[in-house]
């Protein structure tokens, strides 16, 4: 089994900065590709940002040059620097890894969400 634990959400005001965390645990042999999803109020859930273990980085058009994306290898946590915070970036917040478990299969995993609202 493993898990993912979001942290960091909140509110901001707009032109803030905030830093969600997700760590992984469990039995873990590898982690490939972590990243961060977010879903707004009536949209469909879309990429934020993801990054493989060997450091390649994708992002959304919309978020470059305002966010950037980190992983801790030896931690399984990812992280999401967040600046220059505009109200449509409020949504919540999904980590998501796609783990390679300890003599089992490899699973996609999602954390259970973190809020981030930006408004003044």
């Amino acid at each position: 089994q493993v898990q993912l634990v979001e942290s960091g959400g909140g509110l901001v005001q707009p032109g803030g900065s905030l830093r969600l965390s997700c760590a992984a645990s469990g039995s873990i042999f590898s982690i490939s590709a972590m990243g961060w999803y977010r879903r707004a109020p009536g949209k469909e859930r879309e990429l934020v940002a993801a990054a493989t273990s060997s450091g390649n980085t994708n992002y959304a058009d919309s978020v470059k040059g305002r966010f950037t994306i980190s992983r801790d290898n030896a931690k399984n946590t990812v992280y999401l620097q967040m600046n220059s915070l505009k109200p449509e970036d409020t949504a919540v917040y999904y980590c998501n890894a796609y783990i390679i478990r300890t003599g089992g299969w490899p699973v996609n995993s999602w954390g259970q969400g973190t809020q981030v609202t930006v408004s003044s």
